[in-house]
């Protein structure tokens, strides 16, 4: 069995370590520019298009990632780079789960407890109560129902506040109110409160945080977007936030990481910047993951987390 492993930080010689412990008797190597040796396997995250070609018996593309975006743009960009026969498998939670709940539920309860206008009193030295939101009409929208977001909305039903889900097929979760299909978008976006990001960044997706979008929800409402950059429209965030319909906002993602020092984001109030890590990938977790689905494979048999290459998810 042969894996080649690209990944472009610092990190990659461990990544490459820690699978070829996961894997005895696995032939595991870094690929390099120039390495057109057979592989079965590749293990990836934002692989240049070199990688692929000329690959027809690669049978699995593993993505470091829960996001397949990345690859999925150089395949639309160059049609044919992804190997036909080649499955493309995302990781499912492996670690991240867990972290976007914490990052999901600090924010919504900073924002129920009005805890961040109370940071701004603070720095104005004013000792100040302000009313309380009622916990019924703090209702949250979670975009984006996969496995992440559904463990996020869960995660926050059970505070007692009404959770929204909406996804592009229908799906049953478990104390969560669910919406599908763009037949029921303005529905769910109606009278919702926090609306917190999770979808799969694809071309029906791309620039879905808009005013459009904004002006349906409740006013003074608050967004927090964890998925990827490429789904706000920034401009459109900027003037919901001026005529304070949007009241406040968290952002985890932006176009371009790291955010440039002069985009206006970093100078509006109200508005949080991490620099994208709501939910890391943690390597231990993430290579046990791949190493059994690579496993399960050679024996022939199913495995979860294939992406459909034209759905984008």
């Amino acid at each position: 069995m042969k894996i080649i492993l690209y990944e472009h930080h610092t990190e990659a010689s461990l990544w490459l370590d820690d699978l070829a412990r996961a894997l005895p008797g696995a032939d595991v190597r870094l690929w390099q520019p120039g390495d057109t040796a057979p592989a079965d396997y590749a293990v990836v995250w934002r692989a240049p298009p070199e990688l692929f070609a000329n690959r027809p018996d690669l049978k699995a593309v593993f993505n470091l990632g829960a996001g397949v975006d990345a690859i999925l743009e150089v395949e639309r960009k160059q049609p044919g780079t992804l190997p036909p026969s080649a499955l493309l498998v995302r990781l499912e939670d492996s670690g991240m789960g867990h972290q976007m709940v914490e990052y999901a539920a600090h924010t919504v309860l900073r924002y129920l407890r009005r805890l961040d206008e109370y940071d701004a009193l603070q720095r104005e030295h004013r000792w100040q109560k302000l009313p309380p939101f009622a916990l019924k009409d703090f209702t949250v929208g979670v975009l984006g129902m996969g496995v992440l977001g559904a463990r996020v909305a869960q995660a926050l039903a059970a505070f007692g506040m009404p959770v929204r889900g909406f996804s592009r097929s229908k799906r049953d979760v478990e104390g969560v109110r669910t919406f599908a299909g763009d037949e029921q978008f303005e529905a769910f976006l109606d009278g919702t409160r926090v609306l917190i990001n999770l979808l799969p960044h694809t071309p029906d997706t791309e620039g879905i945080l808009n005013r459009r979008t904004f002006e349906r929800l409740a006013p003074g409402a608050y967004l927090v977007n964890l998925a990827r950059g490429g789904h706000l429209v920034d401009d459109d965030l900027l003037h919901a936030m001026q005529t304070g319909q949007i009241a406040a906002a968290t952002l985890d993602v932006f176009h371009t990481e790291p955010l440039p020092d002069n985009h206006p984001f970093w100078r509006t109030p109200r508005l949080t910047i991490t620099p994208h890590i709501a939910a890391e990938t943690l390597r231990e977790e993430s290579i046990e993951q791949i190493a059994n689905k690579i496993m399960a494979l050679a024996r022939g048999e199913p495995i979860s987390g294939i992406v459909d290459v034209k759905r984008g998810y």
